[in-house]
């Protein structure tokens, strides 16, 4: 699903608002839980899942075409964990 077909989603459901409307509605929640989880903040929609910022460690690595070891910075990254109801909707 791309963002113009949740935009459009968005005006099936609400018959009087404007693509424009649509729009700005989908980029203020996406830029919340943007800002929410970039503040290392958790974000939790119930029936859908939950997403949080996860720290991994530095380590090292090998190159795969010469084995050599190489450095691995340490980096934050977002963990999204599906809720029951998304996982069995999934699966049957």
């Amino acid at each position: 699903m791309k963002r113009s077909d949740v935009i459009r989603t968005i005006q099936v459901q609400f018959k009087h608002m404007r693509a424009t409307d649509a729009a700005a509605m989908l980029d203020t929640v996406t830029d919340s839980m943007i800002d929410t989880v970039a503040h290392g903040n958790r974000i939790e929609i119930r029936g859908f899942g939950t997403f949080q910022p996860r720290t991994r460690a530095a380590k090292i690595g090998y190159n795969p075409s010469t084995g050599r070891p190489q450095s691995i910075p340490a980096n934050t990254t977002v963990l999204f964990k599906p809720s029951r109801e998304l996982t069995k909707k999934m699966n049957g």
